[in-house]
């Protein structure tokens, strides 16, 4: 597993990357600005950095020439130009890799672990990038969830939780360890938060009974496969 860093101001897409990253066994963590992104490749110590060219404070390629003052870290640039002075312009600037918009999960994945492997960092291998428990399914990199084929809409946190207890099925899942994978490290004492969100769950996906995501109370939930 590496630890990523996507500085991104696009939600939808900062989103979509930690999703199809996380996927692929990463840790990932996500800036929505240039300085702040700056901040975390200096503090968070990422095994690589992927920066979008165009950010809301100053633009990726500033980015790459900061972080590369201080670090040598692989840095892959997002850009929806393909035009071949930008990419020479982020190359120079210390970029490791240049990536057109768009592209696909399969793609930036592939570049992430040829930077990283060329750092020596090991990663582990790819996880499912979907998830089928009877009549569930969880599709983790396109953020879809269906039961008995019917698409479940859901937000982005609903289905953070739910992705989670999909990649833990049949195992117990405190509330510490769903805070602190769904809300950050920073938790780990809001249960109610958990409660919360299983409640929603099981109100759309028909599992108010909670034969789906079973209650194990004083200590968290477990997924079992949804009845055919």
């Amino acid at each position: 597993m590496a630890r990523v860093l996507v500085i991104d101001d696009d939600r939808s897409l900062q989103r979509a990357l930690r999703l199809g990253l996380e996927a692929s066994g990463h840790e990932v963590t996500a800036a929505p600005d240039g300085q702040t992104g700056i901040v975390h490749a200096a503090t968070a110590e990422p095994d690589a950095v992927i920066v979008d060219l165009g950010l809301p404070d100053f633009d990726g390629l500033e980015v790459c020439r900061r972080i590369r003052e201080w670090s040598d870290v692989p840095i892959i640039i997002l850009s929806a130009t393909g035009a071949e002075s930008t990419k020479i312009a982020a190359l120079d600037g210390g970029a490791s890799d240049y990536v057109t918009k768009p592209f696909s999960m399969g793609e930036l994945d592939a570049r992430l672990r040829a930077v990283l492997r060329d750092r020596g960092v090991t990663t582990t291998p790819p996880g499912p990038t979907s998830i089928t428990l009877g009549a569930l399914e969880v599709d983790l990199v396109h953020h879809d969830a269906r039961v008995h084929g019917r698409r479940v809409d859901l937000t982005a946190k609903e289905f953070s939780v739910l992705a989670y207890l999909a990649r833990h099925a049949g195992r117990i899942c405190t509330y510490q360890m769903i805070l602190r994978a769904v809300w950050g490290r920073g938790y780990g004492e809001e249960a109610a938060y958990v409660h919360t969100y299983v409640h929603r769950l099981r109100q759309k996906l028909d599992d108010e009974d909670g034969r789906l995501i079973q209650t194990l109370p004083g200590i968290g939930y477990s997924l079992t496969a949804a009845p055919h």
